[in-house]
């Protein structure tokens, strides 16, 4: 079955990692489909924390979901050898309905491309008597073709020089050393063997011993066939190898990370049927056609924990949304028909998962139950945001029980797993946990850095203003915010930098008074409900410009 990816926002936190896990591994069990948990963004150390403490391999990375080749049904077509026959190989293409085919190597590297166009040229236009020498066949392939068997030599001797000649009784002095001779006639064979470097018997005549003798002394091999004369030459053509007409130069290349988009592009302008892909390595893994790409089957994504575009991993649009889970605003994602939306007014996306399984009537394992629990307790820190309901603290003091961990002393833990602030840098830390935000087409940027240690969050102030002073710019914002909160002194130092973001501010919070790019907010801990709306109602009601 196809796989189904259950993913979390950008810069993902607890809940957006544990959600993902614990509602992927409810799916996979109610429908029997496999469910894949993503992340869009690499794990914090707060993450990384509960993870370890849970024993939980992290979720699949996904940089995108822009289709690739990868995700393309192309076919897995085996290629041919150069030495292989025009006749082998016209075999394999009609049987497997390709008319086009890759030659590899025996480590699977491209050599050239055949297609029918090449064969049907090759024997349309007219060849001389060299050219089976010109194109160096293996005897082999000429047994091959003719149904025949070796009376004589080696079947891995190649025909390299001289001419391919039928030979009658009194036509014996045509012969140069190295041709290759058709008899038509058994009794010329004792002259021919003399001369020539092959000799092909039709109609199943008998040699005699004297002759296998002569031939073993001068190196001469000798085919027997039960054709005729004619129908061997018409038939020795289709022994020359493919690495004789095979294309080499020019060819159009694909690796299987390549973007679907991007390939079409390329394709829409050729006239090829099909094109090779290939692996990291550059070795042939398959072959991918136009219809291929436009039977393409959109990847099945369900989203938790975000509804918007702008959170949502890069190429969402290019998915197949399923449903959505999540506890934030609904903004503006749009679908290609109804889904499976459920969207509560919780304080984590890890209560509704937890009431999905209780609905379900599916057992909460000791170790889903501690994943739930601190995507609880990380996202209402600890049930001190105002977003916490009472629904959060007894869900999250119900799971603490099956997962038999203690709340405040796991938490304490939580909040203080990742490394110190100091040890980190400016870039590192903003993007840590920051989301996008737009009203009347501007947009602006939200950072939220949490400590249990008011001194450390003082110390990174200067850092955070001189590093939004010097990106803004050049980002496309209009605004940068940071949330410096301290999550035991339930306290925010709120940063700001951009043309009137201190009128903002001041609306947004009814301050009377604002000295330069920091005001505190006692009480806000939350950027969902404290900051993002009163932030967002401001930009509405003063239509703030970039200019």
């Amino acid at each position: 079955m196809k796989e189904v990816f259950v993913i979390g926002h950008k810069n993902p936190d607890t809940d957006s990692i544990c959600s993902a896990i614990c509602y992927a591994k409810l799916k996979q069990i109610i429908t029997g489909k496999p469910h894949i948990p993503c992340r869009a963004g690499q794990i914090n150390p707060e993450t990384q924390y509960v993870l370890q403490c849970f024993n939980i391999e992290p979720p699949r990375f996904l940089d995108s979901l822009y289709p690739r080749l990868s995700n393309v049904q192309y076919r897995k077509i085996s290629g041919i050898g150069a030495d292989m026959s025009l006749h082998r190989a016209w075999d394999y293409m009609t049987e497997h309905n390709i008319p086009t085919i890759p030659i590899v190597n025996e480590q699977k590297y491209l050599k050239g491309m055949l297609t029918f166009t090449d064969i049907a040229r090759f024997h349309m236009e007219g060849q001389d008597s060299t050219a089976l020498s010109r194109a160096k066949i293996k005897y082999q392939n000429i047994a091959d073709v003719l149904n025949g068997v070796f009376v004589a030599g080696s079947p891995n001797q190649y025909f390299s020089e001289g001419r391919v000649i039928v030979l009658s009784e009194d036509e014996q002095d045509l012969i140069h050393t190295q041709d290759l001779v058709i008899l038509t006639n058994a009794s010329c064979l004792h002259m021919a063997a003399l001369r020539a470097s092959c000799v092909i018997i039709n109609m199943d005549a008998e040699v005699s011993e004297e002759i296998l003798m002569l031939t073993e002394q001068l190196g001469c091999v000798i085919i027997r066939t039960s054709m005729d004369a004619y129908t061997c030459v018409r038939m020795l053509n289709q022994a020359i190898p493919v690495s004789h007409i095979m294309l080499t130069n020019g060819i159009i290349t694909f690796q299987h990370t390549d973007f679907v988009s991007d390939v079409k592009s390329i394709v829409s302008k050729k006239r090829i049927p099909y094109y090779p892909i290939l692996d990291d390595d550059g070795k042939y893994i398959g072959m991918v056609s136009q219809r291929n790409l436009l039977d393409l089957d959109k990847q099945e994504v369900i989203l938790v924990d975000h509804n918007e575009k702008d959170q949502s991993v890069d190429g969402i649009t290019s998915a197949h949304i399923t449903e959505i889970i999540d506890h934030h605003r609904i903004d503006t994602m749009e679908t290609g028909g109804p889904i499976y939306f459920r969207n509560q007014p919780l304080g984590c996306t890890a209560t509704i998962v937890t009431q999905m399984y209780q609905e379900n009537g599916i057992e909460i394992s000791k170790q889903i139950a501690g994943l739930l629990c601190s995507a609880i307790i990380s996202d209402t820190l600890m049930f001190r945001s105002p977003t916490c309901t009472p629904c959060d603290q007894h869900t999250a003091e119900w799971l603490a029980e099956i997962a038999d961990i203690d709340i405040r002393s796991h938490a304490i833990e939580m909040f203080r797993s990742g490394p110190k602030l100091d040890n980190r840098s400016t870039d590192e830390i903003f993007h840590t946990d920051y989301k996008y935000y737009q009203a009347k087409g501007r947009k602006i940027a939200i950072s939220q850095v949490t400590s249990v240690s008011g001194d450390e969050l003082a110390s990174l102030e200067p850092r955070m203003l001189s590093y939004m002073q010097s990106c803004l710019p050049s980002s496309g914002l209009v605004m940068m915010f940071v949330m410096l909160t301290d999550i035991i002194d339930e306290t925010t130092r709120l940063l700001f930098v951009g043309k009137n973001s201190d009128k903002l501010v001041r609306t947004a919070f009814s301050i009377d008074d604002i000295h330069g790019n920091c005001v505190v907010l006692p009480g806000v801990v939350s950027r969902k409900k404290q900051m993002v709306l009163p932030l967002m109602n401001a930009l509405e009601e003063l239509g703030i410009s970039e200019n």
